[in-house]
């Protein structure tokens, strides 16, 4: 069963959580740098939880990581990184605290060299998830064959986020997705 069929037969308040994520962000292109962070460090903390875990924190995240302000972020300090660890609200795991902070680091660079981040994974377009994944665990930190998998389907990079036949899709290719080009 897909996402797109499993939402309607959750109870609530599963199904509202769940429901508006999938209505109106999973796999709608996002063009702000910051967000495109946001969803990276969103994917990277789901990864041996459940989706539900992180769509419930999703607002601990933002007040934690400062709205996904990379700069900010790649400025942390020890000090910074203790803050996250001890902070209840968010995936208190050493390795992805680490991977924000230093992720965030390397998009800077990304940034300076190719404009934005948006750019260089246009600059990237196309590739096969195998190609992506590859090119991501060269770049970035903690992200593996299933973050990088969802991190692209989320933000309209590769196709999958939704069953053909599911009204959400129709509105996705509307808004001319990366793996429709």
């Amino acid at each position: 069963m897909s996402y797109c069929t499993v939402i309607p037969n959750m109870p609530e308040p599963r199904r509202s959580l769940h429901a508006n994520y999938h209505d109106n962000h999973y796999g709608f292109p996002i063009h702000d740098d910051n967000e495109l962070f946001g969803r990276l460090i969103l994917e990277i903390n789901q990864a041996g939880l459940s989706w539900e875990t992180i769509l419930k924190k999703e607002e601990s995240f933002r007040k934690a990581y400062d709205n996904f302000d990379i700069k900010k972020v790649a400025a942390y300090s020890e000090k910074d990184r203790e803050r996250l660890l001890a902070d209840a609200g968010i995936i208190r795991n050493k390795l992805k605290v680490n991977a924000a902070i230093e992720n965030a680091k390397t998009i800077l660079e990304l940034q300076a060299a190719f404009g934005s981040f948006e750019k260089w994974l246009e600059s990237n377009h196309p590739k096969t998830k195998e190609e992506w994944v590859k090119l991501f665990k060269k770049t970035f930190r903690f992200t593996g064959g299933e973050i990088v998998g969802e991190f692209l389907m989320s933000i309209g990079y590769l196709k999958g986020a939704h069953d053909a036949h599911c009204e959400v899709q129709e509105k996705i290719a509307k808004t001319n997705p990366m793996w429709a080009r």
